[in-house]
């Protein structure tokens, strides 16, 4: 027998829990076709001799929708090992939709989610209206890596309704439409029904996105309509919300059969919030119902830069300084009569718009961070200004200028409390997933938090074992949404695979660059320690590079019979 790829001498996690072991994993037609010393010939082959070679890792919480039309490899996700993200979340997803009709989900998408209306008309080619259209045209165009997704309430709500999606609630013909667009998406592979109730998810006029208008009757409706379709998860997005709806999705949960996945992270303004929320996932499995949480690596950081935003942007003075050209505005930084006018402005007490979601607050200085290395810890702006005697703006705009306006400045948004987050980590009904990929690209960073679970917590802190680690983001995320051929090295399963160094792999530091359609700004982020990533069998990266090759798929969930 001959193969198409074989890796070779490689430590095999297997993604299971079970300790690792020497073996050579042989792949062809983009399966695993054997797993031990292999001899015969192949068409590639990885020397994984010092790697350890894992199933590839699973992101169950990310906003690819728009993106992989522009992007099909899925940067900066593929450089950390992902091979399969599942999109749609937070009931953003851009379809069903009719094309002329696109900026009502563009208007949904583009404060929420920080996606450029310009970019999306300009990436975007329109090739549907319906979700099942949808699923077909991702399944038809070039892909890295594999997706899958759900479909949207706020999409939903403004394919039905129109402008009075952002108005108030569905009547009944509304309702009854709604409920058979999502039998019908659920039937075409959509793996479940998202929404949003956060109060952080608002449009770029200040309004409430469309799914926050609907009554808890409408949601209700929407996923027993995913239950008689006998299939789908419900993704819901709560915020600072959660502890008012949790008893009432138990209920759901109870009622519908249907599995419930949120976010929990720990937050300073509610520090024991995230405890209520692993007691209802507890509490809905001792009754019989399928819940289970979504949590994340580290703290939720807002990157603050020149380059993209600071808390200041909106702000008299500011605002006319940071509309220039960088080269300009480096000069005004560095006159004496402007920078004292900034300086003045930003110590005022703000009294503007709200800042949400991942936008960049007022700042606590005691609570913003230099970022001088990947890896934390880091150095909070008040002492390093009370060390230099310096407000702590002039220290911002000196750090900046020192790095030609390349620093970044950390604004821990939530999950500020290491412990807790670990402690989040470690529960046995979360998984860790949530980097918001493909969504707020300018505002923050989170495509890494695989790789940050891994180096930090597993060969820094030493708080989980290689196995345990690797079953995180591989076999666990897998399974909850259902990717059942995927996240375990096992005979006849995709051929999803990462090899890396465990004791090289980390993020390197992010950078702004202008590679969205329309020359928007996005954030991107490499990894060290990464030899390869490999795709339905197919070497999608090699060392951060991409090969050429486009093996992804689309994953479509799956139906009773």
């Amino acid at each position: 027998m001959s193969y198409d790829l074989v890796i070779k001498q490689g430590m095999v996690i297997d993604g299971s829990g079970l300790p690792p072991y020497r073996a050579d994993v042989g792949v062809k037609a983009g399966k695993i076709a054997f797993i031990g010393r292999i001899a015969a010939p192949s068409r590639e082959v990885i020397d994984a001799e010092g790697h350890v070679v894992t199933p590839g890792f699973v992101d169950g919480h990310t906003h690819m929708d728009a993106q992989v039309f522009w992007d099909p490899i899925g940067t900066s996700s593929c450089y950390h090992g992902i091979t399969s993200v599942v999109m749609g979340n937070c009931g953003f997803t851009l379809a069903p939709c009719r094309e002329r009709d696109a900026d009502l989900v563009f208007r949904n998408l583009e404060r929420a989610e920080d996606l450029s209306r310009e970019a999306m008309r300009a990436g975007i080619t329109w090739r549907w209206e319906t979700f099942p259209e949808f699923l077909d045209t991702l399944d038809a165009i070039p892909k890295g890596i594999n997706y899958a997704g759900y479909i949207g309430h706020s999409a939903l709500r403004t394919y039905v309704m129109g402008e009075r999606a952002f108005e108030g609630p569905a009547g009944e013909d509304d309702l009854r439409a709604m409920a058979h667009h999502v039998r019908e998406a659920i039937k075409a592979g959509a793996v479940g029904f998202s929404t949003t109730r956060s109060p952080s998810h608002e449009t770029s006029d200040d309004r409430p996105v469309a799914s926050r208008q609907a009554s808890w009757g409408e949601l209700e409706t929407l996923v027993g309509a995913m239950s008689e379709a006998g299939a789908g998860i419900l993704e819901i997005a709560m915020g600072t919300e959660g502890p008012e709806n949790y008893p009432k999705l138990k209920r759901l949960a109870l009622d519908t059969g249907r599995p419930i996945t949120f976010g929990i992270f720990s937050r300073r303004i509610q520090p024991e919030a995230w405890r209520f929320g692993l007691a209802t996932v507890e509490q809905t499995a001792r009754e019989g119902g399928r819940m289970f949480a979504q949590v994340h690596s580290r703290a939720l950081n807002v990157l603050i830069s020149f380059e993209t935003h600071t808390p200041f942007d909106d702000w008299e003075v500011w605002r006319d300084v940071r509309k220039l050209p960088l080269a300009r505005q480096k000069a005004a930084l560095r006159d004496p009569e402007t920078r004292a006018k900034l300086v003045a402005v930003a110590s005022r007490p703000y009294n503007g718009r709200r800042a949400i979601g991942a936008e960049a607050r007022p700042p606590e200085w005691d609570w913003v961070f230099l970022m001088d290395k990947m890896q934390g810890p880091h150095r909070s702006m008040a002492e390093v200004a009370r060390e230099r005697k310096l407000h702590p703006v002039e220290l911002m705009i000196d750090l900046a200028l020192e790095r030609d306006l390349k620093r970044f400045f950390l604004q821990p948004i939530a999950n500020e409390d290491e412990a807790a987050a670990l402690e989040l980590i470690r529960h046995p009904r979360t998984v860790v997933t949530f980097s918001d990929a493909g969504a707020h690209v300018s505002q923050i960073m989170d495509n890494s938090l695989q790789s940050h679970l891994l180096s930090y917590w597993v060969r820094e802190k030493q708080a989980f074992t290689l196995e345990q680690a690797v079953k995180f983001i591989t076999y666990d995320t897998a399974t909850h949404w259902g990717l059942h051929d995927r996240g375990l090295i096992r005979e006849g399963m995709a051929a999803d695979l990462v090899v890396f160094d465990p004791a090289t792999i980390g993020a390197h530091m992010p950078e702004v660059v202008t590679d969205l359609p329309a020359g928007a700004k996005r954030l991107k982020q490499t990894a060290d320690g990464v030899r390869a990533t490999v795709v339905n069998g197919e070497v999608l990266l090699r060392d951060n590079a991409h090969t050429g090759a486009l093996p992804g798929r689309l994953i479509r969930g799956r139906v009773p019979d």
